[in-house]
């Protein structure tokens, strides 16, 4: 190549300085103010977390199922619910590469139209379950006596049973639907959240900087929202995490017993339990939506646990 001038020197080492002098920055033992203290922490999580090579898989397996819903018009090769009985049951192709259904339909078009659908039940039910176990949580745990007694009590009904037979039942009782299925699986969702929000809760109530703010005049309210809830996100974002796993097989599970998403949409449960009479001649019919749950279920579990160590405190000495 072209010899390098004196310029073209000065300016990469000005980069390479300008580099240097951020990551410095964040890496500082005495930040300046709170916000280089925030960067510097998240950015010290993520070398952390960037370390985990199995974290780093999960995170891009997510990344993936993210892309895939959101570009799903655009990188589909077919529509999804488009017949097409010449096709019926095709094997893997250059025209289908994962084969096609008993109704012809492309089956790499429906798994990615299908991403839509999983990210849509794994977004609500986090986003209802998790703020319903957060509040209960640390009500219990700050407040104690008969309060506290009276919602661990309904949280041992909650927990008493199995996640997939209590779901059964909300969605016996609502009735068929992706929306039903999603509040019946955030019904079944909250109660791990709450003791967990209830324990950290329950350790930091006595400490002296909830006393500090008592005295200056903090109402319970302020306490637990202003200085408890933020101490219990990172154990509650963790097991968010690896719950999501959890939440993909109860929803395949609801839709491959026909209670979840209805036909003809592209959910996975559904896709398997089509797919079940052709397992011995047409294997992909159901192999290819198992396995694209298979995927999507250990992303999550190899994210969650990089995320443990990076998040919980007590996973510092192990």
């Amino acid at each position: 190549g072209p010899p390098r001038t004196m310029k073209d020197l000065s300016l990469n080492n000005g980069v390479e300085s300008q580099g240097h002098g951020l990551r410095h920055w964040l890496l500082s033992n005495a930040p300046q103010s709170r916000r280089q203290a925030r960067l510097g922490r998240a950015y010290q999580a993520w070398l952390t977390f960037s370390q985990n090579r199995l974290a780093m898989i999960g995170l891009g397996i997510i990344i993936l199922l993210v892309a895939a819903a959101a570009l799903a018009p655009l990188i589909a090769p077919y529509p999804p619910n488009a017949p097409d009985l010449s096709a019926r049951l095709a094997p893997m192709s250059a025209e289908h590469w994962l084969g096609t259904d008993e109704l012809g339909r492309d089956i790499l078009s429906r798994i990615i139209h299908g991403s839509r659908l999983t990210l849509y039940v794994i977004v609500l039910v986090a986003i209802i379950a998790a703020p319903v176990g957060l509040l209960i949580g640390t009500v219990a745990g700050y407040a104690g006596g008969w309060l506290d007694m009276v919602l661990m009590r309904a949280t041992d009904i909650f927990l008493a049973f199995p996640k997939l037979i209590l779901a059964l039942a909300f969605v016996a009782a609502l009735g068929p639907g992706i929306e039903n299925a999603i509040i019946a699986i955030a019904i079944t969702a909250w109660p791990p959240y709450a003791r967990i929000a209830r324990a950290e809760t329950i350790t930091i109530r006595n400490a002296d900087f909830i006393k500090a703010a008592r005295l200056q005049g903090a109402g319970p309210a302020r306490l637990i929202w202003g200085h408890v809830v933020p101490l219990c996100l990172s154990s509650l974002i963790v097991r968010v995490t690896l719950d999501m796993a959890g939440i993909i097989l109860t929803a395949a599970g609801l839709g491959f017993l026909g209670l979840g998403a209805q036909p003809p949409l592209p959910e996975w449960g559904a896709m398997i339990s089509s797919g079940r009479k052709f397992m011995l001649d047409q294997w992909w019919v159901a192999a290819m939506p198992g396995i694209a749950i298979f995927l999507v279920s250990l992303g999550f579990n190899l994210l969650g646990d990089g995320l443990r160590d990076v998040l919980d405190p007590k996973a510092e000495g192990r």
